[in-house]
């Protein structure tokens, strides 16, 4: 049936973007499949290869590709409010879920209930973890250069530990050589489109024949001004931490660590934490090996961008920290998880408001397809490596010197055998894990 609709109120967007922003689980590749099948196939608001286009610049980028891909498609319906609206809307419900979650967790963690209920979740984690490892493995490892990368890249992050940014640039620089000598190293399969889904997507209302608006279209003064106007934002925060707080404060470091982070991980949320991991826990000591794995684990049954966790890491640590002192500890631990936030993402508006005019115009091209496609098969090594991380911790909580927990091993076989075998939903594992959990604190 022919598509009528030629445009999109800002009011619909807004209804939606708020809907998303309270149904997104599911962590990237839930959320990724979600917009697709809600505004490619059943709105069209967007054509496959438009929203394609977009999903490969975002994978670009260091950050959420989730939450800048939501971004940029508020930005191709309605311009820089339409970006604000989309990238704000799809953080701000798991901002909140999170920090309550937080408070929760500190505040009354030492209830049988609370962690019973953990107990269960994070061997549940530790088999999702690996999960997402397998389905990027499925997507990118089609090749003997990519597996290579795969495993180097885990031998030198497990075995050498080295930093993440290191690797991704390795990944990086060796795509750029695998695209000159051995361009068939990087070749991964494309799906097979049928002329009948071809004319569904030229009915969508920004089809693959649309041209961007005036007010959308690339120019160096344009670019030149967004990225002025967003370093002034990040300078004038910053500035501001520091003026009031010190260089050396908790929260000036939590800005500057984060603002990092946010510029240079790739790969999406699993990919960052092994860094997020290296500095907040054995760096700073803002919490504790067992806490991260507690927040992944809460990070995980909540709405949101995955890396929406970090918010959970800042909360702890302005909590822990004492910032305002023993009786305002909530109001430190809010303080710190919105300064985490905030931090953590304006790089990724900015990204999409400056780079996407530039994308746009230059949607012919593919100059940077083997670099990603290397990075992302570096990024499989890493997940793979967090998901030894989380298994050590979950099977030896106190170290290999202590006991084994033969249970955490069961929970972790039954999760990891309802994901990869029955296919099973991630909040559906993460329920019967949580009550499993409860069940055996009660016993």
């Amino acid at each position: 049936m022919p598509n009528q609709q030629t445009q999109v109120s800002l009011h619909q967007a807004f209804l939606y973007w708020l809907k998303l922003g309270f149904i997104s689980f599911g962590g990237p590749a839930g959320q990724l499949a979600m917009m697709h099948q809600e505004l490619v196939e059943k709105r069209r608001w967007i054509s496959e290869q438009r929203f394609l286009h977009a999903l490969n610049y975002t994978m670009l980028l260091p950050g959420p590709e989730a939450q800048q891909l939501a971004t940029y498609i508020g930005w191709l319906l309605h311009g820089k409010r339409g970006a604000f609206i989309a990238g704000l809307l799809f953080i701000l419900p798991s901002f909140f879920i999170l920090s309550l979650l937080a408070w929760l967790y500190l505040a009354y963690g030492d209830m049988p209930v609370v962690q019973g209920l953990l107990y269960g979740v994070k061997p549940a984690v530790t088999a999702i973890v690996l999960f997402a490892a397998w389905r990027l493995a499925r997507k990118t490892l089609h090749t003997p250069a990519l597996q290579a990368l795969a495993l180097l890249a885990l031998i030198g992050i497990a075995g050498y530990n080295l930093p993440f940014p290191f690797i991704v640039f390795s990944a990086a620089v060796a795509g750029l050589a695998l695209m000159k000598w051995f361009p068939l190293q990087l070749k991964v399969p494309c799906a097979h489109v049928s002329p009948e889904e071809r004319v569904e997507q030229t009915e969508a209302v920004i089809n693959d024949d649309s041209a961007a608006p005036a007010r959308q279209r690339f120019s160096w003064r344009k670019l030149s001004m967004a990225l002025a106007v967003g370093i002034i934002i990040w300078l004038a925060a910053i500035g501001l931490l520091a003026a009031v707080y010190g260089w050396h404060s908790t929260q000036t470091q939590l800005a500057w660590f984060f603002t990092k982070a946010a510029l240079l991980t790739f790969g999406g949320a699993y990919a960052v934490l092994p860094y997020v991991y290296q500095a907040a826990v054995e760096q700073y000591q803002w919490l504790s090996a067992l806490q991260m794995i507690d927040g992944l684990a809460l990070g995980e049954s909540t709405p949101g961008p995955l890396i929406m966790v970090v918010a959970f890491v800042g909360f702890v640590a302005g909590w822990s920290q004492q910032l305002f002192g023993a009786d305002s500890l909530w109001q430190a631990g809010i303080l710190a998880a919105a300064i985490v936030t905030f931090f953590t993402f304006l790089p990724s508006f900015l990204f999409i408001i400056a780079g996407a005019p530039l994308v746009e115009a230059s949607r012919q091209h593919a100059a940077f397809t083997g670099p990603l496609t290397a990075v992302t098969a570096a990024v499989v090594g890493v997940i793979v490596n967090l998901a030894l991380f989380f298994g050590y911790y979950v099977l030896w909580p106190t170290g290999f010197s202590g006991q084994f927990d033969a249970v955490a091993l069961l929970l972790t076989i039954a999760a990891a055998i309802a994901l990869f075998k029955f296919n099973q939903s991630i909040l559906r594992v993460l329920a019967a894990a949580a009550t499993t959990g409860m069940l055996l604190s009660l016993l």
